[in-house]
């Protein structure tokens, strides 16, 4: 499997700068070797045993950022162009699947026609996939939903429009996962806590038949 990470803030490119220069995409083998090492303190333990502080090593492969503005169309027409490049290369593999981590709050444009353009994007087996999960400052927590009914504003509407309808295999998947989802289901998550998120990256690297 090739993963590339698209960094949108200062500039639109690739994360992957530092540790794989000249990379959009890298296989995991090339990655694996290139983590730096941290340690954190977390909360373990249970009911019984209660909470204690202990100290965990993770792997980080870059350093999260958050600063001048949200480019998102201009990340989105960055994916595609690496994305024709790779399905023209591998045109029987299962579709691309984008994975778009955002406030939401463009500030380059309408991103829906982009989205709709990568979207369009095939390989043999069916389109490109493209989920967003959407962080935001407004209450509530939304998974998956069929509809746009109960998103609290235009962003998170937006997202959800842009979102795909998860195929038939994909949805057996979330089946299997304890989220049940209907026929029209869509690729879009609403302030999922940080377990929804990993499950949602998790599921979505599934072969889609």
């Amino acid at each position: 499997m090739q993963v590339g990470v698209i960094g949108y803030g200062p500039r639109v490119g690739s994360a992957w700068d530092d540790k794989l220069p000249g990379k959009d995409l890298a296989w995991l083998s090339e990655i694996e070797d290139k983590a730096d090492i941290e340690e954190r303190r977390q909360k373990v333990g249970g009911e019984v045993s209660g909470l204690r502080d202990e100290t965990t090593k993770f792997r980080t492969w870059f350093k999260p950022l958050a600063q001048n503005g949200t480019p998102m169309c201009a990340a989105l027409q960055y994916a595609q162009s690496v994305l024709q490049r790779w399905i023209r290369d591998h045109t029987e593999s299962f579709p691309p699947i984008v994975f778009n981590i955002t406030d939401g709050e463009t500030t380059d444009g309408d991103p829906r026609q982009p989205a709709t353009d990568l979207r369009s994007l095939s390989t043999q087996d069916g389109n490109v996939l493209l989920f967003n999960v959407h962080v935001s400052s407004m209450p509530g927590a939304i998974t998956y939903p069929e509809s746009d009914i109960g998103l609290p504003d235009r962003f998170a509407h937006q997202l959800f429009e842009m979102s795909s309808i998860l195929p038939p295999p994909l949805r057996v998947e979330f089946d299997n996962e304890c989220y049940k989802v209907g026929p029209e289901a869509r690729g879009f998550v609403f302030n999922a806590d940080i377990v929804e998120v990993i499950q949602c990256l998790d599921i979505g690297t599934w072969r889609l038949r």
